[in-house]
């Protein structure tokens, strides 16, 4: 008898046949003698309508009444799961978070875990109940609920598997696994039968939605073997974990994400420290950066433009305006219309000329590229916006076909 934590996406349980299809798989891995957890989503679009009926009444309301609100989804997502095992005749108790031990910290809509305590879980199954907990949130400090920020389910299933040392967490959703691009976008993109952790991670940060990246920072830091797999197709699906044999690919997927923003300076003073005191600006508005790139100095100035989430643009560029124009800077403009392509592989490390690859297929496709980012294990681009999809399937068919 193993434990095993299965996790179900918000399409994955959208209307009632597809929580019976939930149901049924979860039973068919309690009938093999496991014990289970399962973490679900709110249905379907809920979070977003939830999001909606808010901005409707107050888009201003404080952050903790949001938490109050978007935290009700899996509520009835778990309530529903356990009335359909119940009907397929298995015991089961559904528990919100804070009767998991979820733990949060106090920043709603974007909480961490700071632990779990999961005795409630360990008494149910000692019961022989199939436990079925809502994803996505937890309970602080001030007895407050809380969420965890999108993918946040991700989150809460690694959480468990970690705390309760599971055999295995499986991450079921509309896909059959981890692919070499989005299988919506490109047709020909090829399933992985496993990949790192390191690759995994980087893919997730750089767009793709098939996991939270901050669940697979938690899987690697506790060593708890993922399963990316269907829930409407029984196959197996990719397995992440340490370890990964690539069948020597140079890389293992191609990532899009449309939600950057370029943020450029313009005839910034050359001077030591000031790009020091932009940046920290940045930070002490908890604004992430990513791509940097700065100019060779001309006449006493300098060009430094960087990348930002796309909903953090107008902040960026007014606290850069307010600071910067005084100082003699001539412009602070945000960019939207870009999108960054990345390709993602530890096969990257030992073999040459994979960013002239990927920069030869988007010669051939046309695309002009705004910036460069590179590590060990991947390199990214900035483009337009309206080029992002054809610059997947271009370098795609460049590494793959």
């Amino acid at each position: 008898m193993g434990l095993i934590v299965q996790k179900f996406g918000g399409s994955s349980v959208a209307n009632a046949e597809r929580v019976f299809n939930v149901a049924r798989i979860v039973t068919d891995t309690y009938k093999q003698g496991n014990n289970v957890v399962v973490v679900v989503s709110a249905q379907g679009d809920t979070t977003d309508d939830l999001i909606d009926k808010a901005n409707e009444i107050n888009p201003n309301a404080s952050k903790r009444e949001r938490d109050m609100l978007l935290a009700s989804g899996e509520q009835i997502s778990i309530a529903l799961l356990a009335m359909a095992i119940e009907k397929l005749g298995y015991p089961v108790v559904s528990l919100l978070g804070w009767q998991a031990g979820f733990q949060t910290s106090s920043a709603y809509t974007s909480a961490r875990i700071k632990r779990v305590v999961p005795d409630r879980i360990q008494k149910e199954l000692d019961k022989k109940n199939i436990v079925v907990v809502a994803g996505f949130q937890g309970i602080n400090k001030y007895d407050d609920l809380t969420t965890l920020g999108r993918g946040g389910s991700d989150t809460s299933a690694v959480a468990i598997a970690a705390a309760m040392h599971a055999d295995l967490c499986q991450i079921y959703t509309d896909v059959k696994g981890v692919y070499t691009a989005d299988p919506r976008k490109v047709p020909n993109a090829r399933k992985l039968e496993t990949i790192s952790y390191d690759e995994m991670l980087e893919l997730a940060t750089l767009g793709a939605q098939v996991l939270n990246n901050r669940s697979v920072e938690m899987a690697k830091k506790y060593n708890i073997e993922l399963e990316v797999l269907s829930s409407l197709e029984k196959e197996p699906g990719t397995i992440v974990k340490e370890a990964a044999k690539m069948e020597k690919m140079l890389i293992s997927g191609v990532a899009k994400d449309k939600d950057v923003a370029r943020v450029s300076i313009i005839g910034l003073p050359d001077r030591p420290g000031l790009a020091f005191k932009v940046f920290s600006k940045v930070s002490a508005a908890n604004i992430n950066v990513d791509i940097i790139l700065q100019s060779i100095g001309r006449d006493g100035t300098k060009d430094i433009a960087f990348t930002v989430a796309q909903e953090k643009a107008e902040e960026t560029e007014k606290i850069l305006k307010d600071y910067l124009l005084p100082l003699g800077a001539k412009e602070v403009k945000a960019d939207t219309g870009v999108a960054k392509v990345s390709i993602v592989g530890a096969g990257m490390e030992s073999h040459a000329g994979v960013a002239t690859k990927m920069f030869e297929a988007l010669m051939d496709a046309q695309i002009n590229i705004k910036m460069i980012s590179t590590s060990e294990i991947k390199v990214s681009v900035l483009i337009d916006e309206a080029d992002a999809d054809n610059a997947v399937k271009a370098i795609h068919e460049k590494f793959f076909d």
